[in-house]
Formats: structure tokens, C-alpha cells, sequence
């Protein structure tokens, strides 16, 4: 598995598999709890799983967790989604920088989001199962949402909106949320 640091998000990283194929179709290990620590990361500290399926055009996000934050693993297991980080820790060298990636279940590359990091996807493939690995219980009071196409961060997002939430459609601009957070 080769790990890479995200350079436009500080403490990011994308874990690479490698699949093994045959004519019965492939196998590949999705998480290495000593490769995931050998890049600085405790995999102890992931407690929740979820995943999520989404069809061609849905988006999701951005979102983040108020408070501490919360770390991720995000992977693609089957399908293909358009993927974005934003960095919103106010001491990162990275701070406000938006990273963008490409996740499928062809390559099943797993990509680590820190703490403090406004993430969300849209659906490239007419179905795309996201799986994700959470370092904190999930608490509804603690969830932000931005504008998904907020003209600061102007997100090249590859297809129209098909479908997405009412709290992502109602969502705050990138400036709103920062103002809430100061105060």
C-alpha cells in the first residue's frame, strides 16, 4: 500500500492499494492499521463505520464537526465520486487551501481527512457506495454545513446537482460559518 501526503492539505493523506486480479475479479486490503500508523495516525482511534450510496449527480456536503472536530477515512468501494477537502483550521500552513480527488471502487484508494476539514463528494457513476471511518461518535448538535457552491472556494463540481439535502441546499456561506465559529 503506498501512502502519499496531500501537500494542499497538511496532515491529509491518500492510502493507494493494490489490487490483486484475476479473472475472478480483484482483492486488495482497504486498511493496514500499521501502514495507517506508520504515517503518524492512531488506527485505534477510528471507532464508527458508516457508508453511504449515492446515484450519479447527488452531492454531499461540505460538512464538518464544530469542537474537536473529526478525523476521517473516506473511500470509494464501488462507483466513482469527485471528492473535496477544505481546510478550515485557522493554524494550518494549509489553511483554506481545497484539495481535490478523484475516489472509485476500481482503485479502492483511501484517502485520511484531519480534524478541522470541511469535506464532501458528488456521485460520478450511476451508483456510488462511500465508505467512511470515523475517529468520534457522531453528535447532530455539533454538525456545520457550507454552501457546496460558495464563490470563495469556487469548487469545480463535474456534473449538475441531481439531488442533495435540504441542510446542504440551505447551507451558509464559507465567511458565515467562519463568522460563528470567532464568536
Amino acid at each position: 500500500m503506498r501512502t502519499t501526503q496531500v501537500p494542499a492539505v497538511a496532515g491529509a493523506y491518500l492510502f493507494e492499494p493494490t489490487p490483486y486480479t484475476d479473472e475472478r475479479g480483484f482483492f486488495c486490503r482497504t486498511f493496514d492499521a500499521d501502514v495507517v500508523r506508520s504515517a503518524g495516525i492512531d488506527p485505534d482511534a477510528f471507532i464508527q463505520d458508516s457508508v453511504s450510496r449515492s446515484v450519479q449527480g447527488v452531492l454531499r456536503g461540505l460538512h464538518l464537526r464544530s469542537g474537536a472536530g473529526e478525523a476521517k477515512l473516506v473511500r470509494c468501494s464501488y462507483g466513482s465520486i469527485f471528492d473535496v477537502v477544505v481546510d478550515l483550521r485557522p493554524d494550518s500552513p494549509t489553511y483554506r487551501n481545497v484539495a481535490l480527488f478523484e475516489l472509485s471502487g476500481e482503485t479502492q484508494a483511501t484517502l485520511y481527512i484531519p480534524a478541522g476539514c470541511a469535506h464532501g463528494f458528488q456521485a460520478l457513476t450511476e451508483t456510488a457506495d462511500t465508505s467512511y471511518r470515523i475517529d468520534r461518535p457522531h453528535d447532530p448538535a455539533e454538525d456545520v454545513t457550507i454552501a457546496f457552491d460558495d464563490p470563495e472556494l469556487a469548487i469545480p463540481w463535474p456534473l449538475p446537482v441531481t439531488s442533495m439535502s435540504q441542510r446542504d441546499r440551505e447551507a451558509p456561506s464559507l465567511a458565515k460559518v467562519l463568522q460563528q465559529r470567532e464568536s
